[in-house]
């Protein structure tokens, strides 16, 4: 009988345990070729499936066309469409040749309905031409750290086997067109009205990424793709809980599931904790810097339960100098700095300042106390 009731926890635990395995595997179930979820603040990568490979990725080059875009300066200048532009194959907007319309509005229409016609539109403008600015896109990739991205057109379609990117690189691009406000509102639009020259009521353009009109209430923003060699093709923004992600999947049948997964399983499995906290600096051995030092910007990373263990902070601070003491002027604005360690790898500086205050009390000090050093010898010998 004891065996038989060992036997049956047994049997117990291990349909447990397969049931938990069965919860994991579905959260992290992936359809995509390529993928990857990172967490857009700290470019920690939470997970990645061939994330570095080189891939087609239709529409989602668009992302690269908006943002140089909107960093041109230029967004509320007219834009005359040409007849190359009208040509482009594939999704429109349906401009026509000579049509005058904002640059703003057609990087809506690029970015909620994927326009080619303004893809092409928007490269003549702020490029000079379509090649000109497929040069610009190819730069700022370059800038970005995107090692195995190359550009052949600002719309994505497979025109030429030169043109290509991977899932880790579209979430540099993206996580880096996610600190601009302008391209934020873009792409977190789920309609937008553009004026219609030829008709009496304006364009309504429906966005066409579902997980932000109907699929995911955390999305914040994203841009779709397909063609048929590159299949689906799809990038997301989510927000909870003071974590921001970034998911990319290339070639995913089944791509709303495999980004609301990855989410699910990024908002379950790790918290956004603050490393390095802004204010005064207490945590220093040295009494020279004590109630002198601030952090501007405190740090957060997204950690899992039982990570915490293997963060560390080290202060490091520059020797105060003797010359300091009579010539607080001569103190650096950066002190120091906190060194964020995970697994004993260096993943954070935060620089540390001398406080302004201090600096300002000491020197108006120094200033008071030769006022009234002159005042007092001038009365005793002047």
């Amino acid at each position: 009988m004891h065996k038989i009731k060992k036997v049956v926890l047994l049997l117990f635990c291990f349909i447990l345990l397969m049931n938990v395995f069965a919860i994991e595997a579905k959260a992290l179930s992936v359809s995509a070729y390529s993928a990857i979820l990172i967490d857009q603040d700290t470019g920690r990568v939470l997970y990645e499936k061939r994330a570095h490979e080189k891939r087609r990725i239709a529409s989602i080059t668009k992302i690269m066309t908006a943002i140089l875009a909107i960093e041109s300066g230029k967004l509320n200048e007219t834009v005359t469409v040409s007849e190359r532009a009208v040509r482009t194959e594939g999704s429109s907007l349906y401009l026509k040749t000579g049509e005058k319309i904002k640059l703003q509005d057609l990087v809506y229409g690029l970015m909620l309905r994927s326009g080619n016609d303004a893809a092409v539109a928007i490269a003549e403008h702020v490029g000079g031409s379509l090649e000109g600015f497929v040069y610009l896109m190819n730069q700022k990739a370059m800038e970005l750290g995107m090692r195995n991205t190359h550009f052949a057109n600002p719309h994505g379609l497979d025109d030429s086997d030169d043109h290509y990117s991977s899932a880790y690189d579209m979430a540099i691009l993206t996580s880096y067109a996610m600190k601009n406000e302008a391209y934020q509102i873009i792409a977190g639009t789920k309609v937008y009205r553009a004026p219609n020259p030829d008709e009496k009521w304006d364009r309504v353009w429906r966005n066409k990424n579902k997980l932000l009109t109907r699929l995911y209430e955390h999305s914040t923003g994203g841009k779709t793709g397909y063609t048929k060699l590159a299949g689906r093709t799809l990038v997301s923004t989510a927000s909870l809980d003071n974590m921001n992600l970034v998911a990319v999947t290339l070639n995913a049948p089944s791509d709303w599931n495999d980004h609301i997964n990855l989410f699910e399983y990024a908002f379950d499995t790790f918290e956004n904790i603050t490393l390095v906290h802004k204010g005064e600096v207490i945590e220093l051995d040295d009494s020279y810097y004590e109630g002198k030092v601030t952090i501007k910007n405190s740090f957060s990373y997204p950690v899992k339960e039982e990570e915490i263990e293997d963060f560390r902070v080290e202060y490091r601070m520059i020797e105060p100098k003797k010359q300091w003491e009579r010539h607080p002027e001569e103190i650096p604005e950066v002190v120091g700095k906190a060194i964020v360690y995970f697994h004993e790898e260096v993943i954070k500086e935060v620089p540390i300042y001398y406080s302004a205050g201090s600096r300002d009390e000491e020197t108006w000090f120094e200033l008071f106390k030769g006022i009234f050093t002159a005042f007092v010898g001038v009365n005793l010998y002047g």
